[in-house]
């Protein structure tokens, strides 16, 4: 594991991305597969084939040789919302709870732009920051059972997309049909760490169009 801090931050989230890009250039005949992360790179290797010391040695030569991370180059991906009770169950609370009407809570999630800082504990899972503050809500008490696919939520000052159905805590506020995650198709997620993430409002018609589930 490498670290480059311990702060959740855009500045370290470019740090991060370098190192990961410089490594996978360098050392792809020597890992099995890099996790960056919001402050760290875990690096896999197979211990049968390379030792730690050898393996720590080039890692240190390429990160001390690696181009100094400018933060310029990145992807804006749009991701489209619908936005509602009907498809974020949270979101009246959410508002409430904030002291704001619903339209301001979905103008608030959409003029942001976000980062994508992980991805996390399910495959396309993607971890984005920060949402307003105004629109910040700690995660439930009780995590519900299922969460349906293509959620979009918010926890504490973070947003993402459940890429499928799964158990989850965070507040519901919409959901988006675009697949976060599919292992037949290349690349997969269409998402990375160091996107930058927007969100669109869509009509419920639109959502259903797109191949959006309500169910």
């Amino acid at each position: 594991m490498i670290y480059f801090g311990d702060a959740i931050d855009a500045q370290t989230s470019i740090r991060v991305q370098a190192a990961t890009n410089a490594i996978e250039h360098a050392m792809r005949e020597d890992i099995i597969d890099l996790v960056p992360s919001y402050a760290s790179v875990l690096v896999l290797y197979n211990p049968l084939h390379s030792d730690y010391i050898k393996i720590a040695s080039r890692l240190r030569n390429v990160l001390a040789h690696a181009p100094t991370p400018s933060g310029q180059e990145h992807r804006t991906v749009v991701l489209p919302v619908y936005y509602g009770t009907e498809a974020g169950i949270d979101l009246e609370s959410l508002a409430e709870r904030a002291d704001l009407s619903i339209n301001k809570v979905i103008d608030l999630h959409t003029d942001a732009e976000y980062k994508v800082y992980a991805i996390g504990f399910a495959p396309g899972f993607a971890y984005l920051g920060e949402v307003d503050e105004r629109i910040a809500a700690p995660r439930l008490m009780t995590p519900r059972a299922s969460v349906p696919r293509g959620s979009v939520a918010i926890a504490d000052r973070q947003t993402a997309v459940y890429p499928a159905a799964s158990p989850g805590g965070w507040n519901l506020i919409g959901r988006c049909p675009t697949p976060m995650f599919d292992p037949d198709i290349q690349p997969c997620m269409p998402v990375s760490i160091g996107d930058t993430v927007r969100f669109e409002a869509i009509s419920r018609e639109h959502f259903l169009t797109l191949g959006g589930d309500l169910a």
